[in-house]
């Protein structure tokens, strides 16, 4: 199971999530419309993801996420073992620049748009980044601040047009995920792993 960042809408808040203070622990769990609990994607096969072979793109994408830390160590994302996985496609839009009438070269345009004014419709190629990833804890307090910075980092790669990022629970963060780079910064942070 894996959990989205997306907002549902459609998922209705109970009355509890509003003062914590009035939930019951021994009554039945119910959704809070800050977590969206919609159940679906396959759990990423081989985590943590580092990035190792990719090329290109999908390389400075990789190289982007080693670049945020943790805002509370400073240890990169992906040595601490958030980043399940990046998903690099190359994207075509079809796009129709608007001109006024009698623009353009007349000889390349198809008889609609000779008839219309339009000018032929442009190939414009992008990249669009998906990223997979965890946080140490469902509640962790810098959740936005930390996914904006990861958004904010691959939306700088040259040559990215959109970014996704996509939250999941599953499989759950623990220290086993930690690289061998991740765990020595700890070390040198004062930690023991």
């Amino acid at each position: 199971m894996s959990f989205d960042t997306d907002f549902d809408p459609s998922l209705e808040p109970d009355a509890d999530c509003e003062d914590v203070s009035d939930i019951d622990p021994l009554e039945e769990p119910s959704a809070c419309a800050y977590t969206d609990y919609t159940s679906g994607g396959e759990a990423p096969d081989e985590v943590p993801a580092t990035g190792e072979g990719a090329e290109g793109v999908e390389a400075d994408v990789w190289d982007a996420l080693y670049g945020v830390e943790d805002p509370e160590m400073p240890v990169s994302v992906v040595d601490l073992g958030l980043i399940y996985g990046v998903d690099v496609t190359e994207r075509v839009d079809r796009e129709a620049p608007e001109e006024p009438h009698g623009g353009g070269d007349s000889e390349a345009r198809s008889a609609s748009d000779r008839s219309s004014g339009r000018r032929p419709r442009e190939e414009t190629a992008g990249v669009h980044a998906e990223v997979v990833m965890t946080l140490t804890y469902t509640g962790c307090p810098a959740r936005d601040m930390l996914t904006g910075e990861i958004e904010d980092a691959v939306a700088s790669v040259e040559g990215v047009e959109s970014v996704d990022l996509r939250l999941v629970w599953s499989p759950e963060w623990s220290i086993e995920l930690v690289t061998e780079a991740g765990k020595d910064d700890l070390r040198e942070f004062g930690l023991s792993v």
